[in-house]
């Protein structure tokens, strides 16, 4: 049988009994409950957020695989432009190299030319010079010559020997 707490009184089957009073008023507000569907309603709240919670999740699932799509893309894109700044830092390290060398070349073949030119320049000034001094030397003993001979020479003899010179030309003309 049931057994009486403290604080009932009376039998437990009796609206005196407070312990059978809230039993009743228990089992009338479980009987309300069900008679509006409270569990159905509860249930049906508690399986759309289930499925709200297994969408969201699906989604969380689907952007995490997304995600780590775009992150490999990124990763491979990465390596990539990598891949390719090296071989664009290798390339313009071989140009740069390449065109110092055609730079030093072209140095090297100037400064050749200009020597050349300068070589040639002393040549010609030599020779310039050479011949001025030889032209200087011949009029100067030209000039000691005509006065040697004209100091020594008659004003007939000097008319023979332009006349015998007059005849050596006549015969190599002819």
């Amino acid at each position: 049988m049931l057994m009486l707490l403290p604080g009932a009184t009376g039998p437990f089957f009796s609206l005196n009994n407070t312990d059978f009073v809230m039993l009743l008023g228990f089992l009338l507000f479980v009987a309300i409950l069900l008679w509006f569907k409270v569990p159905a309603m509860l249930t049906s709240a508690l399986d759309k957020r289930a499925a709200t919670i297994r969408k969201e999740l699906d989604d969380a699932r689907t952007l995490r695989e997304e995600a780590q799509q775009v992150l490999a893309e990124f990763e491979k894109r990465k390596k990539e432009v990598a891949t390719q700044a090296a071989g664009i830092v290798s390339s313009a390290r071989t140009e740069a190299e390449a065109a110092a060398r055609e730079a030093h070349k072209d140095l090297e073949a100037s400064i050749a030319r200009r020597l050349q030119a300068a070589t040639e320049q002393i040549a010609s000034a030599e020779e310039a010079a050479v011949r001025q001094v030889r032209d200087r030397a011949v009029n100067v003993a030209t000039a000691a010559a005509a006065r040697v001979i004209a100091d020594k020479m008659d004003p007939a003899r000097a008319d023979a020997l332009v006349d015998r010179a007059i005849e050596d030309i006549r015969g190599k003309l002819h």
